[in-house]
């Protein structure tokens, strides 16, 4: 997965370091990601979604926020409005540079962030918030022991995540200015709000009011038994395949138009190593993205279907299209086709059909459900035909592969 690195005009005026994931092939979308509090947007909850979703064909934009990670300035200096006015920039810089995020994602009080930067960001259809307080100021409970202090002084130096941070006056002043729950409730853009019953950080109560406050579309996905900082890697796997499967729905995809007259050209299937686990491979078709992997008694994340898996699918949806088609042409009343399998290898000696007798042979097993008003002269004719679906008889007939290396 390539990443390019830059910086871009922070609304200080510092340089703001910041990384676009992007797909191997051309991206489908562009998201922008806002990181939790105090975070960057290396942790590793903003790397590891940010790669799933590139593995799905989604270039994905994350950036330091001011005087964290390697953005310049200071991070006292920083309050929640100059976090929003830095994503409203680095959706300036993606819609000059490539094309405006269409999907903003947003962690803690990242999420929080992303909702009240919306507004500024036209082209955002789709938002997603992990983890994300309803209100701004909840962040202050990290720090809820110093603010008479704080308010008293000016600024005080705090320990958050076990690391040294000056708060000044000027951050609880601005935090306290906005009214996140009216933003939402005028949001008109899909939502879905990401979010563990047993976050102890920011609590489940505030996906509630954030999921009231909205309007419709919008949804809600427990992220059960994950941590606020979703450290387990399965987790951040988890929440980015949930997200790029909701957001295709609303995102403004552009895959690569065909060519008017152009003859049609077999889609290649590319196949690449992740980096993600041991087994976890990226497909890509056309403008279609999708993840294959192991289980995880094998070594795997389980994070897609294995090989087997994908093929016992292929000769699937391949029956069923061919059904239908059959169905159609002949004027059946077929309503649905559901089609089963299963793979195993089984003694040849136990292969009364079969003309080996020695060793082992692949075994597929092809359950159809057909629901209609048909006749059983009708079903049994459709049941023969599944036999003639093109996957099939590729499957049943001699295939030649021809291996070279890409060199």
């Amino acid at each position: 997965m390539p990443t390019e690195r830059f910086q871009f005009p922070g609304s200080g005026g510092h340089q703001l370091a910041a990384a676009l994931d992007l797909p191997d092939a051309q991206p489908l979308a562009y998201a922008l990601f806002a990181h939790c509090f105090t975070c960057s947007k290396d942790n590793l909850a903003a790397r590891r979604i940010s790669a799933a979703l590139a593995a799905r064909g989604i270039a994905v934009l994350r950036f330091d926020f001011t005087g964290l990670g390697a953005s310049e300035g200071e991070f006292e200096n920083a309050t929640f409005s100059s976090n929003v006015a830095d994503l409203v920039l680095a959706a300036d810089h993606l819609r000059s540079s490539h094309r405006a995020p269409s999907l903003l994602i947003g962690h803690s009080l990242g999420g929080a962030a992303v909702l009240a930067a919306a507004a500024q960001i036209p082209e955002a259809k789709a938002i997603a918030t992990i983890a994300a307080p309803s209100d701004p100021s909840h962040v202050t409970g990290l720090f809820a022991g110093d603010i008479e202090t704080i308010r008293a002084e000016g600024q005080v130096d705090v320990s958050l995540a076990g690391r040294p941070f000056t708060i000044k006056r000027e951050f609880l002043d601005d935090i306290a200015e906005h009214n996140l729950m009216a933003e939402i409730a005028k949001l008109h853009r899909a939502l879905l709000i990401l979010h563990a019953p047993t976050d102890d950080t920011i609590g489940i109560d505030n996906a509630t009011k954030i999921f009231v406050a909205a309007k419709h579309p919008k949804s809600f996905v427990s992220l059960d038994h994950a941590d606020h900082l979703l450290s387990d890697r399965r987790d951040a796997t988890y929440a980015a395949s949930v997200i790029a499967a909701w957001a295709q729905r609303y995102i403004d995809a552009e895959p690569p138009a065909p060519t008017a007259g152009a003859p049609e050209v077999p889609r290649l299937v590319t196949v690449q190593e992740t980096g993600d686990g041991k087994f976890q491979q990226q497909i890509s078709v056309g403008p279609h993205r999708l993840l294959a992997d192991e289980p995880a008694s094998v070594g795997g994340h389980d994070s897609g279907p294995g090989p087997y898996d994908l093929l016992l699918s292929a000769l699937g949806a391949c029956t069923s299209m061919t059904l239908r088609l059959y169905a159609e042409r002949k004027a059946l009343p077929l309503d649905r086709v559901t089609v089963t399998l299963s793979h195993a290898k089984i003694h040849a000696e136990d292969c009364a059909e079969c003309e080996t007798k020695v060793g082992l042979l692949d075994r597929i097993e092809r359950v159809i459900g057909i629901e209609g008003d048909l006749s059983a002269e009708q079903r049994a004719k459709l049941i023969e035909i599944a036999d003639k679906c093109p996957v099939h008889r590729t499957l049943t007939s001699e295939v030649s592969i021809i291996t070279r290396s890409a060199d």
